[in-house]
């Protein structure tokens, strides 16, 4: 009987290159070819399904894998051919799928979710979010494919922003990346999302509500506005924030072909909307008035408030904040405070927290409510809102009254 030796370690180390190629073997198809360069090259050879052929699969050269993983290999090649399968289709296919996954970088899943994103924010909102997402993330990930990213490499990238303060740009940050890394779970790019918890290696940003007034502030807030050499098209926007409690932005971007005269209501679509949702603002008497101001000055542009510079656009969103720490209310007193006024006030009324949330543009969860909410409720925030003019009237004339 011959005699049977044994494939180890030791032996392959010291196996000689020889003129002519020779092979090694570790039992049941698999081979160590020894090249003549001195190179080592395991194959496993086995029959082909079907056809009864014989062939060489390639399983990787030695040292880069081991007698040990190479064994490993070929069991896993054996139980495919059990199974009647062919190993180099298994393999292939894997193969092709590495590769794939490999191609699939950050950056592009990045654009991929961002296609669906787009459609649920406003343009505004979008464009914030990819500036700090371009600026912070992208330099780093883009390249990366989405299967290689790791929470400590996330972390160190995000580091320097919450080392210098950003803890605010750190928290959205965190829920955009984890939007991303879902997007690739639920599409099957990956298998899990490794982010998910990244928000707790930062502090969280400290609680802070907009600078606002307080009610009994609001006459001497207007007396300074009226005496202010601030333009009355900025003005004019004060006013048309304070009457209508839309957010700035949608303040700023006002057109005329959005206001319905006749029902007296103006309807801001959802492209310029924070949730993507069309919002009706009931007009009162006193908001009216302030379009009548605008009109001969703007009634043939686009935009009710047209920009300083290009006329052709609209007025700056900051334009009101930079007219309140002209006034003096620096860190007092900021455009989006007017809101939070408004709400306070509102709720200190009487208002049902319902009504005051669908005039803030708070969505409602529930997107059939939703739609009744703003079907139904129109006549009862035009009534709220006409009280909340009324208020207003009283501040400007150096008082305020409570009463409904």
């Amino acid at each position: 009987m011959p005699r049977i030796t044994t494939l180890t370690d030791t032996r392959i180390k010291h196996a000689k290159s020889k003129t002519k190629e020779y092979n090694l073997s570790a039992g049941n198809g698999l081979h160590l070819r020894v090249k003549p360069n001195g190179s080592k090259l395991w194959l496993f050879n086995y029959t082909k399904p079907y056809t009864g052929r014989r062939t060489n699969l390639s399983i990787g050269s030695y040292p880069s894998v081991s007698l040990k993983s190479a064994i490993t290999q070929r069991n896993q090649y054996l139980e495919c051919l059990a199974c009647g399968n062919d190993p180099r289709d298994i393999k292939e296919g894997t193969e092709d799928k590495a590769r794939e996954l490999m191609s699939l970088t950050f950056a592009i899943v990045y654009d991929r979710w961002l296609e669906v994103k787009r459609v649920t924010i406003s343009d505004s909102y979008l464009k914030r979010m990819v500036n700090s997402i371009d600026l912070h993330v992208l330099p780093t990930l883009a390249a990366v494919p989405i299967s290689e990213i790791s929470a400590p490499e996330v972390i160190k990238i995000l580091k320097p922003v919450a080392e210098n303060g950003f803890l605010e740009s750190i928290r959205k940050l965190c829920r955009w990346l984890n939007e991303i890394m879902d997007y690739a779970v639920n599409t099957g790019l990956i298998a899990g999302n490794c982010l998910f918890g990244i928000r707790k290696a930062f502090p969280p940003p400290s609680s802070k509500n907009h600078p606002t007034l307080k009610p009994e502030e609001l006459p001497a807030f207007f007396d300074r506005l009226e005496r202010s050499k601030i333009s009355v098209e900025t003005k004019s926007l004060i006013h048309w924030m304070l009457q209508t409690l839309v957010r700035p932005g949608e303040a700023a971007s006002t057109e005329w072909k959005e206001i319905d005269f006749d029902l007296a209501a103006w309807t801001i679509p959802k492209e310029k909307m924070k949730m993507r949702r069309d919002h009706i603002v009931p007009l009162t008497r006193q908001a009216l008035q302030i379009l009548q101001i605008m009109k001969p000055m703007s009634g043939h542009r686009k935009y009710v408030f047209p920009g300083r510079n290009d006329t052709s656009g609209h007025i700056n969103s900051e334009t009101a904040n930079v007219a309140f720490k002209r006034m003096g209310y620096k860190s007092k007193f900021v455009s989006h405070g007017i809101r939070s006024l408004g709400s306070t006030i509102l709720h200190e009324q009487g208002y049902k927290s319902e009504l005051i949330e669908l005039s803030l543009a708070h969505v409602d969860k529930n997107q059939i409510r939703a739609a009744y909410n703003r079907a139904e409720h129109l006549p009862e925030r035009r009534k709220m809102m006409q009280w909340w003019s009324t208020y207003l009237d009283s501040a400007t004339q150096g008082y305020v009254t409570r009463s409904n």
